[in-house]
């Protein structure tokens, strides 16, 4: 089974376990209670249940780092849960609504994510229901898991050119993920070094498009893990010139402004 991680994981000590479900089973518990998580009711997991046959999932893994009830999944955030699944065939991630997610339903996101996935970025979306959201499964783990393995620093910076190409991609559409500048739970990257933004259940088309400017904050200028361990891999930025070049892009948000941008950002020092 693959496996993709959504979110951070605070906690390095959970025994990992795994146990594939049939469909016909997930009205049962434990299973309900993530299916629904926290909580499953009668109703709605009737309802939920016949989605899930919509959507031809046939079996979910309950696996990876991350605890939901009884069992471990890949990713938990505010508003849903997401799982591996195989669905149609073949592996595919499944992201399950929060029962008390206060949200109405996952068709908004679903809509940024189709908008997002026209240009080439995030996972791609299969399908969707009211309370679900079927898509592609990443083959990998987090931005800073990724650091931490390699050492290479031309692959260094084609994973991060390729992050702010996504970026500038974003805001070419006017789509704002919302969410970059906490990018640790947002950048996967694959097994075959291919980044890719997720979790777009706080993006907007109404808001300025700022994704260029959040990553490279969150990248560059920040205080986490992540921009430390990309300072050890392509040397510290100079704040002033990258500061400036923020401001030149976000004033003249054009391809000149964003390739300067590129080489402040990228310039192995």
């Amino acid at each position: 089974m693959r496996k993709a991680f959504y979110f951070n994981v605070d906690s390095k000590n959970i025994v990992q376990r795994s146990v594939s479900v049939s469909v016909n089973k997930l009205s049962e518990e434990p299973y309900a209670s993530i299916v629904c998580y926290p909580q499953a009711t009668p109703g709605e997991m009737l309802t939920r249940m016949e989605e899930l046959r919509v959507l031809g999932v046939e079996t979910v893994e309950f696996s990876g780092k991350i605890p939901a009830s009884a069992y471990y999944v890949l990713g938990k955030g505010h508003v849903g849960v997401v799982a591996a699944v195989r669905a149609q065939g073949r592996q595919l991630a499944l992201k399950m609504q929060r029962a008390d997610s206060g949200r109405e339903s996952l068709e908004h996101e679903a809509e940024l994510l189709a908008k997002a996935n026209e240009v080439g970025v995030g996972p791609h979306l299969v399908a969707a229901t009211k309370h679900f959201l079927l898509m592609q499964l990443i083959d990998g783990g987090t931005l800073e898991e990724w650091l931490a393995a390699h050492r290479d620093k031309d692959a260094a910076r084609a994973v991060l050119a390729e992050i702010l190409e996504q970026c500038w991609r974003l805001d070419g559409i006017g789509l704002d993920h919302g969410g970059l500048v906490r990018a640790p739970r947002h950048i996967l990257v694959d097994t075959a070094d291919t980044p890719f933004i997720v979790d777009f259940e706080t993006a907007s088309v109404l808001r300025n498009a700022s994704n260029v400017t959040s990553v490279c904050n969150f990248l560059f200028l920040g205080n986490g893990e992540v921009r430390k361990a990309v300072a050890d891999m392509i040397g510290e930025r100079e704040r002033g010139e990258l500061m400036g070049g923020l401001k030149n892009y976000r004033m003249n948000r054009n391809r000149q402004s964003f390739e300067e941008l590129l080489e402040l950002c990228l310039t192995i020092r």
